[in-house]
């Protein structure tokens, strides 16, 4: 049963970290990118190719899934998302956004191949080392981390007050003077970098697989939707919540039951509390 617990725990970290990932986002843009679980999922690829494929060491393995996936955030924005915002305020960057990622899903598979290639070891541990791998309390460690990180970032620095400004208000800021175009593109390099890092923290419990991203979009949205759209406190909230419930359904129930549970979760969430646990409710003046 312990092992259940942790090993629910480490999914639902990625799954949370995922969630900070669209949250980083749709601060500045209003946008739930579909293409948000495959950057983890290119920062775990890459990750691997670099160190197992390549040779090269860890830290320039980390380096290479963080680029790749910051790259990735802004190759969203230009393509699936900056035109589309100029030209309509309807939701129209859901099929752009999904075709991006449909393409780049093929694309790596092409590439990489089809089948799960596991991670290499990050630390040298005995693989014996049971609850205390670090396939564990990685991805538990960065979610954490990545929560308390933005906090501080949205607070203390000057980029970070001007995502929150775009988040309330983009036509109050683009009238004080901010340049809401650059800001969303850091917005989207920000959360492409966080997801790389988060693919490459997690790569050795989801191992190198290029359909990763589809599973991570839906669970990481899931997380968000439970914990609070905005929220990154709720956003861990969600994600742990949800990969325990995973984690004891496939205990119970046998796995097929996981993905069925999860938007069930989901469903209750929305009908008691719409905004989730953590979100606030949007009043509109009339």
């Amino acid at each position: 049963m312990l092992f259940v617990i942790v090993s629910g725990l480490a999914t639902g970290a990625l799954f949370a970290a995922t969630a900070l990932v669209y949250n980083v986002m749709f601060s500045t843009s209003k946008v739930l990118s579909v293409t948000t679980g495959h950057i983890p999922m290119l920062g775990g690829v890459f990750g691997a190719y670099a160190i197992s494929g390549l040779g090269l060491p860890w830290w320039l393995g980390l380096f290479t899934g963080v680029a790749v996936g910051a790259l990735f955030g802004w190759l969203t924005d230009v393509v699936a998302i900056r035109r589309v915002l100029a030209r309509s305020d309807e939701h129209l960057w859901l099929l752009s956004t999904l075709a991006v990622a449909t393409m780049i899903q093929q694309a790596v598979g092409l590439w990489w191949g089809t089948e799960p290639r596991p991670f290499p070891r990050l630390i040298p541990q005995d693989f014996t080392a049971g609850l205390a791998d670090q396939k564990f309390w990685l991805p538990v460690a960065l979610a954490v981390v990545m929560a308390v990180g933005l906090e501080f970032f949205y607070s203390r620095t000057m980029y970070g007050k001007l995502f929150v400004a775009m988040s309330e208000d983009a036509f109050a800021a683009r009238a004080r003077g901010v340049s809401t175009d650059r800001i969303r593109v850091a917005s989207y390099v920000l959360a492409g970098a966080l997801g790389g890092l988060t693919g490459f923290a997690a790569g050795q419990l989801t191992f190198a697989y290029f359909a990763l991203g589809m599973t991570l979009t839906l669970n990481g949205f899931i997380a968000l939707a439970v914990g609070g759209l905005g929220s990154n406190t709720g956003a861990l909230i969600g994600g742990f919540a949800l990969g325990l419930l995973n984690a004891f359904a496939s205990y119970f129930f046998g796995g097929e039951y996981q993905q069925t549970i999860a938007v069930g979760l989901l469903m209750v969430v929305l009908l008691v509390r719409p905004e989730g646990l953590l979100g606030s409710r949007n009043v509109r003046p009339v």
